[in-house]
């Protein structure tokens, strides 16, 4: 009797080759980054930008060292309208020291309130880093309360404000959006690729 043996040999083709999955790997990091790059640039603008501009709040840049070390050169600060009534010790207010010039402004911490002679609310404020308070301000002068800072931000405000901003958000927006567009499409293309390749590999195989 005779017996005849056949050997079969199994050949797999594996896709995942330690190359392709160091590239997948970069390819995942380079999305993720970009994707946390992205989520930064629309905080930024968001904070410095939307949400002052939907809520009523004002933008302010901090130019000097008076309320250091809590709001540094450069802080930026969204302020709100406020109520007299509103306004507590403690409270961070931005007044005009001048009530003829509107276009200066300071913000500075209430340390005390009193009552003027017809009943209104008298502030003493003062620079968390000077020695001396300010002159004292009147219910009138407050323009309004300190909402939130964002440290570094000011001097981007800086830079897109006045005539630059019709320009530059404009600018800014389409950048985002031709960045959101570039991370989509490229992401689509790379898992047809990807798709493309797993069908090469099933019918070779």
């Amino acid at each position: 009797m005779t017996i005849v043996t056949a050997s079969v040999e199994v050949t797999t083709n594996d896709a995942t080759t330690p190359a392709a999955k160091r590239g997948g790997f970069w390819r995942a990091l380079g999305t993720g980054i970009s994707a946390g790059i992205l989520a930064i640039i629309i905080g930024i603008a968001a904070v410095t930008v939307i949400i002052p501009h939907a809520t009523g709040a004002t933008p302010l840049t901090v130019l000097t060292g008076s309320m250091r070390p809590h709001l540094p050169p450069g802080t930026l600060l969204v302020v709100r309208p406020v109520k007299p009534a509103d306004i507590r010790i403690g409270d961070v207010v931005t007044y005009e020291p001048n009530p003829n010039d509107a276009s200066t402004v300071i913000s500075h911490r209430v340390i005390a309130i009193t009552s003027g002679t017809d009943g209104s609310r008298v502030f003493t404020v003062k620079g968390d880093a000077n020695n001396t308070a300010d002159a004292p301000v009147q219910s009138k002068q407050v323009v309004a309360k300190l909402w939130y800072s964002v440290p570094l931000m000011g001097w981007v405000n800086s830079a897109v404000s006045g005539v630059h901003r019709g320009w530059m958000i404009p600018a800014a927006a389409a950048l985002l959006i031709g960045y959101a567009l570039w991370n989509v499409v490229s992401g689509l293309i790379d898992r047809r690729r990807k798709r493309a390749k797993e069908r090469q590999s099933a019918e070779s195989a």
